[in-house]
């Protein structure tokens, strides 16, 4: 578990990108940071790994304090994939994804044999092990940077707006497979995006913020959508428009679901039909 108690984050230049923030992340779950830019999310993110040191508070992983582990073995047990894969350019995918277990001096043939089974894992043909990452699509990019993060087996997996850069259809496919490698993993993962549709396909839990990391509303896909806490979340959400606003439309073989725009969404199925 993770979790922030009325933590801030104010830059030298008198920022204040996050005032008083406090959330419990439950382990073994997606928890979804979403909001506009420079609401605070991403310094929320790089808090727990200690990449952003709080001004105040405190952030807890299973009861201890960041703030008393050392900085650099606290990164290396936790996953991190960024937006563009930070992926070292000059070192092969094999090279990239072994990182971590390499600083962790793991014998050469295990690290070798841990790299192959995460490229399986993250749907990569292994005969890519020896490409560079200027070789790669911008989807292979970022399966890599997802397979570093996890080859040390990390409880907690950060991602920072990890398909922002990718086009929409390999962004899908990414999202599914984030679906997928968390049903079989199980990992506490912290998700940020500015998508909210994003935050609705992957998140158990999402987390609204406006300006300095404040939560407008926290809770499931479901119950923000059924019941958004108030005008700010229904437009941010999209309530009142696009796919999110339906309605029934009767024609000759059924009733239909339509969006604002008069496209048609999908069939509605009776109960017992």
């Amino acid at each position: 578990m993770i979790e922030f108690s009325s933590v801030s984050k104010t830059y030298p230049d008198g920022t204040a990108a996050v005032d008083d923030f406090s959330l419990v992340i439950p382990p073994r779950k997606t928890t979804v940071l979403v909001g506009s830019s420079g609401c605070g999310k991403t310094t929320l993110l790089r808090m727990i790994n200690r990449m952003v040191e709080p001004t105040a508070g405190t952030i807890e992983i299973d009861g201890e304090s960041v703030m008393d582990k050392d900085p650099v073995r606290l990164r290396r047990g936790i996953g991190y994939v960024l937006q563009n894969g930070g992926l070292l350019p000059h070192h092969t995918v094999l090279d990239n994804v072994t990182t971590v277990l390499r600083l962790e001096r793991a014998p050469r043939a295990a690290a070798r044999d841990r790299a192959f089974e995460l490229l399986d894992t993250v749907g990569l043909d292994p005969a890519l092990a020896e490409r560079y990452p200027s070789q790669l699509s911008g989807g292979q990019q970022q399966r890599v940077g997802v397979a570093r993060a996890l080859a040390a087996d990390p409880n907690i997996l950060l991602m920072d707006e990890p398909f922002g850069a990718v086009d929409p259809i390999v962004r899908a496919e990414l999202q599914t497979e984030t679906l997928r490698l968390q049903r079989e993993l199980n990992k506490t993962i912290v998700f940020v995006t500015h998508d909210i549709d994003e935050a609705f396909l992957l998140g158990d839990q999402v987390v609204i913020l406006s300006k300095g990391a404040d939560i407008t509303q926290i809770g499931t896909p479901s119950e923000i959508i059924e019941n958004p806490a108030d005008e700010f979340v229904a437009n941010f959400v999209g309530i009142e428009r696009g796919t999110r606003a339906l309605h029934t439309k009767r024609t000759g073989s059924g009733t239909v679901l339509v969006d604002a725009a008069g496209r048609t969404q999908g069939v509605l199925v009776e109960d017992g039909a």
